[in-house]
């Protein structure tokens, strides 16, 4: 198998692992408070990386160490946002409006602050693309106003889309970030510093988040192990080399594939049921983020798993 077929081999089983995260997370986080889960994944993937990549961490500068820092700030926003609002939203529902971070990434790179170091303004299909999206968002979360008609009924909107809506900020965030940081620093410790960082930020920000909670049960453990190991730090690795192989545009598209594993998987084991409004909603949101990204942009995709 050539390097070439390989990259889009380990790329569909990453955005497959991604997408069936957000089924088991849901079910873990019965027995766990998110902020605390997030802290724990966390910690948990620092230390795998640590192992993998202790050659790589030496000779960083202060520079490199600000850089990373700032990653993981963006990566902490994210996940908090994310693992919050899926518990209180469905998995099928979190991962679709995850996946508007393809489209919002060319809409904030409009900004000359947060545009990386030669990219471009957004085309106009970024636009279009981002609008057919958020179309898609309401009919996804917002139940019709009288319970019947088009038109959303926005008070129906639940927290958990709101902070979800969030968690796709964070990580368009963090895209734009690695897109700066990349050219300075290698993908390895790069990859270490932001996920190390992240931890940092997210146990400083837990007594303001919630009252920690934990009960140790198979599937919690079950579920922190595959997220810390398969989807944070084996995912990360496997990203960063695949996007050294494969054109960005390739990247993105196949990262459209996560909603989809999620909704089946939550469509198998939990018996999720989208409505004839509910999967319009998805399949527009599908749209917008293809229409993005057939007119290639130049940005880095970055993960986004549950």
């Amino acid at each position: 198998m050539s390097p070439r077929l390989r990259a889009y081999f380990w790329m569909i089983v990453v955005v497959a692992n991604w997408g069936t995260t957000f089924v088991i997370v849901k079910a873990a986080l019965s027995d766990c408070t998110p902020a605390t889960y997030n802290l724990i994944r966390m910690v948990f993937a620092f230390c795998a990386l640590v192992v993998i990549y202790r050659k790589e961490l030496k000779k960083q500068s202060w520079r490199h160490i600000g850089w990373g820092a700032l990653v993981g700030l963006c990566l902490a926003l994210g996940y908090q946002f994310q693992t919050t609002g899926l518990a209180r939203t469905t998995p099928s529902k979190s991962a679709f409006i995850t996946g508007m971070v393809v489209v919002l990434v060319p809409l904030f790179a409009a900004i000359p602050g947060l545009r990386p170091p030669g990219s471009r303004s957004p085309h106009w299909n970024a636009w279009l693309g981002a609008s057919i999206a958020f179309m898609g968002i309401v009919l996804l979360t917002a139940a019709p106003a009288g319970g019947a008609g088009f038109l959303p009924d926005f008070a129906s909107i639940n927290l958990g889309d709101l902070l979800t809506f969030g968690c796709a900020i964070g990580f368009t965030l963090h895209c734009l970030a690695l897109g700066h940081a990349s050219p300075k620093i290698g993908f390895r410790p790069l990859a270490v510093m932001q996920v190390g960082f992240s931890a940092l930020f997210m146990a400083a920000s837990l007594p303001f988040i919630e009252h920690p909670q934990i009960t140790l049960t198979p599937r919690l453990i079950i579920a922190l192990t595959i997220s810390a190991l398969v989807s944070t730090a084996f995912a990360f690795s496997v990203q960063s080399w695949a996007q050294t192989i494969l054109p960005p545009t390739h990247t993105a598209l196949i990262m459209t594939l996560e909603p989809v594993f999620a909704w089946l998987t939550s469509y198998i084991f939990l018996a999720e049921r989208f409505g004839s409004r509910q999967l319009a909603g998805a399949l527009l949101i599908l749209v917008g983020i293809c229409l993005t990204e057939f007119i290639p942009q130049p940005h880095l995709p970055t993960a986004h798993e549950a």
